[in-house]
């Protein structure tokens, strides 16, 4: 391993936004000063000419292809698994990163309780954890012009110190798969481990929102975001007081909007893998779910 960037971005069907992307991300990589040393792409069994294209336009980008389509959270750990480098950027094909982008991130590792830092997206700024009704949710919290914690990094435009990364078994491609909710939960666990995640404004990148998540059906998309949800709650939330809470919250919600009852019940089948993951975030996490919504309390 090395002090340099493995760049890792999943790909679906998507050589157009590659064909678009990627000049302007390789005037990144051949900037020394990000200290990029590898670009990675996980293809997941496209049906489009993405493979073809990169191979034929950009041979020094290390491709890796699934045969059957495994999901989000599947591609970006095969990525990390793959890397060569202490840290490791993730970028969605409709991410676009400023030439320097990286620059002003690197100062904030020297804190070794520092696990990832999210990148600025215009429009888009920290976000603050909370727990309200029952559920924990976040809020925008502003584009302060120095740098702030956050709830959580993207898992479409942030970088990560690879080994804390793998120490955590990356995201939860069993549980949250296909996609939604697996950079929060990895965000989040890492918090009730110590870690700390970080947001820098000057760390800039365009996200023009052209991902193929939006080629699929609105109403399917919206129910398997509920779904990770309830799921991601299951897992994490292991106050006894504030699980309590989340029961009487959810009982209310389905009460008051029927429709809510479908979310419960699709999400029921991963209710006992969910509660086996519980028993380990029971057992290794050192920092309570009350401490970290205590510490955007002031925000």
């Amino acid at each position: 391993m090395n002090n340099c960037v493995s760049i890792i971005i999943p790909n679906y069907n998507g050589v157009l936004l590659l064909q678009k992307n990627l000049p302007q991300l390789m005037k990144a990589v051949d900037n020394p000063i990000n200290k990029i040393s590898e670009v990675i792409i996980v293809d997941d069994a496209s049906k489009d000419e993405s493979v073809a294209f990169l191979k034929k336009n950009y041979p020094n980008i290390r491709v890796f292809k699934f045969t059957k389509n495994r999901g989000f959270s599947s591609g970006v750990n095969m990525g990390v698994r793959m890397a060569k480098s202490d840290f490791v950027v993730l970028l969605n094909t409709d991410v676009i990163p400023q030439e320097d982008f990286l620059v002003h991130v690197f100062a904030h590792f020297n804190d070794k309780k520092v696990f990832a830092v999210s990148f600025h997206e215009k429009g888009y700024g920290w976000a603050k954890g909370v727990f309200k009704d029952g559920f924990i949710a976040h809020d925008p919290g502003g584009e302060p012009s120095t740098p702030h914690i956050s709830f959580w990094a993207s898992g479409g435009s942030a970088i990560f110190r690879r080994k804390y990364w793998v120490d955590l078994g990356g995201m939860d491609e069993r549980l949250l798969s296909p996609f939604y909710w697996e950079d929060m939960d990895l965000s989040y666990r890492a918090q009730k481990r110590g870690y700390t995640i970080l947001w820098e404004p000057r760390a800039i990148v365009e996200h023009h929102h052209e991902s193929t998540i939006s080629k699929l059906s609105p109403k399917y998309v919206e129910r398997i975001r509920q779904r990770n949800h309830l799921l991601f709650i299951w897992k994490n939330l292991t106050s006894k007081n504030l699980f309590k809470k989340h029961l009487s919250g959810l009982f209310r919600r389905a009460f008051r909007h029927p429709g809510y009852f479908l979310i419960i019940f699709i999400a029921l089948p991963r209710l006992g893998l969910a509660f086996k993951k519980r028993k380990k975030e029971i057992k290794e996490s050192k920092v309570s779910d009350e401490a970290i919504f205590t510490r955007f309390n002031n925000d």
